[in-house]
């Protein structure tokens, strides 16, 4: 019987729902999670994630091939289309046919994700020069826009860079954030979020950094191509040396007032150590 599973978006969601196409002995005909509807022919049925069902599925794709689980995890971060029913795939490649066709990088059911891995590890590498943080209060804040979900991966480098600072950075797209305080990181869904207005030696600071990058640049020498190729525009939208004149203006309110902590808008279970 084809069946679309409904689960709940998580990675360990998507395990249960390997776990339920073989307690079921079914292939499912598609994925679809949180609050998307999908209209189909096919009969829909809601997985519950079952954390042991998924701990179950790891354990076995990693006693398979180790290199396999991490495949599983980072492609399950890519903003491939249909990465479920690709993901999917592979796993049952793998039970079936055991870890061989890992190493044909070339090999039908495995190149989708490959290429994605490689597109999701290409978009961290960007984003470690591209994230420009901001000073509010003490605490240093971000925003990115990236195509696929970074923040697990990403995260470890800032957390590695700025292991003494308390720090946030949203991820616009996904409307989820990373927050840091010395020595405890958490990833946690934000559904609205909008910067502090800087104030005015933050203003200053972005200013200083517009006015460094106009003045090292040799207009003899520009080249767009070369510089949208290096520095994709797209990535344009967060970075400080690409906004308007709003950008680098103070807020008024704060003017010859110390700024807020921050403190109160970091998870609960970030506020203490």
């Amino acid at each position: 019987m084809d069946v679309i599973y409904h689960y709940d978006g998580s990675f360990d969601g998507f395990l249960s729902c390997v776990f339920d196409s073989y307690a079921h002995k079914e292939i499912p005909a598609g994925f679809s999670s949180g609050e998307d509807i999908v209209f189909s022919l096919f009969d829909s049925r809601t997985v519950p994630t079952d954390p042991e069902h998924a701990a179950r599925v790891l354990r076995k794709v990693s006693a398979l091939s180790p290199e396999a689980a991490v495949l599983l995890r980072k492609g399950f971060l890519t903003c491939l289309p249909d990465k479920e029913q690709h993901l999917f795939q592979v796993v049952a490649k793998l039970l079936r046919e055991g870890p061989g066709f890992l190493r044909n990088r070339s090999d039908g059911t495995l190149y989708p994700v490959i290429r994605a891995v490689q597109h999701l590890n290409g978009e961290v590498h960007l984003l470690k020069g591209f994230v420009r943080f901001s000073d509010l209060g003490g605490v240093l804040g971000g925003e990115i826009e990236p195509k696929n979900r970074v923040l697990p991966v990403l995260g470890g480098h800032f957390a590695a860079r700025f292991h003494n600072e308390r720090f946030f950075l949203y991820d616009r797209t996904h409307k989820e954030a990373l927050f840091h305080i010395p020595g405890q990181s958490v990833i946690r869904p934000l559904a609205a979020f909008q910067m502090a207005l800087p104030d005015e030696t933050e203003a200053r600071y972005r200013l200083l950094w517009k006015r460094f990058y106009d003045t090292i640049a040799i207009k003899e020498r520009e080249n767009s191509r070369l510089r949208m190729h290096n520095m994709p525009k797209r990535y344009w939208k967060t970075m400080t040396e690409f906004q308007g004149e709003a950008y680098f203006q103070p807020d008024s309110s704060t003017a010859g007032f110390p700024s807020p902590s921050l403190q109160p808008t970091l998870p609960p279970d970030l506020g203490a150590r």
